[in-house]
């Protein structure tokens, strides 16, 4: 079982998981890696009508909002949804989303990477996996986990003290088991949180 994340000298965090939690973490990550990639143009694949420009500067990016509701938490507007924003959110969907998936695929791929150094793919089911991160891998793992738990939490329709809702349920529901995993990535992301002070 995990101990969560303890620092280490220069910014870095250091966390011991087993096989089970380094597979389930890994195979998360890469989920979330395809949900983000899914049905994304290649940029290197360009039509004859597209700005060259705008493709050379990055902003050849989608301007609708998802229909996938992970992928509205993930990728949110940058407006409201008040009458008239629709043209600023398509705007700022050009602008930024492109740089918003490719940073939070980043994010995942470091997180795969670090337990693939653990030992993630070798490891017999009882060695330990011990994960040291540096600064940058801290910071990559934060936003990975957050993505993780919008990603779960949103599926889940999970609410702020909706507890007994989660308890009511019978052990063999998989809601309920998803939630435990909701709530365990909660538990390793507040280590991490907290190796940094």
């Amino acid at each position: 079982m995990t101990t969560g994340f303890s620092r280490v000298r220069r910014g870095g965090a250091y966390a011991r998981f087993d096989v089970a939690e380094a597979t389930l973490l890994a195979s998360l990550a890469g989920q979330v890696i395809e949900l983000l990639l899914d049905g994304v143009p290649d940029p290197r694949v360009a039509g004859s009508d597209d700005d060259p420009l705008d493709q050379l500067v990055g902003l050849d990016g989608p301007v609708t909002r998802p229909d996938d509701p992970v992928l509205k938490r993930l990728l949110p507007d940058g407006y409201s949804d008040e009458p008239g924003s629709e043209d600023a959110n398509a705007d700022f969907r050009r602008y930024t989303e492109r740089g918003l998936r490719d940073g939070k695929v980043a994010n995942a791929e470091t997180v795969i990477a670090s337990l693939q150094v653990a030992g993630a793919d070798t490891a017999d089911d009882d060695d330990p996996l011990d994960v040291e991160l540096d600064a940058a891998g801290v910071q990559a793992w934060l936003r990975c986990l957050t993505d993780l738990r919008l990603a779960i939490g949103t599926r889940l329709g999970v609410d702020q003290d909706d507890d007994e809702r989660w308890d009511a349920l019978p052990d063999d529901d998989p809601a309920k088991a998803m939630h435990d995993v909701y709530e365990w990535l909660g538990y390793v992301q507040e280590t991490l949180v907290r190796s940094l002070r």
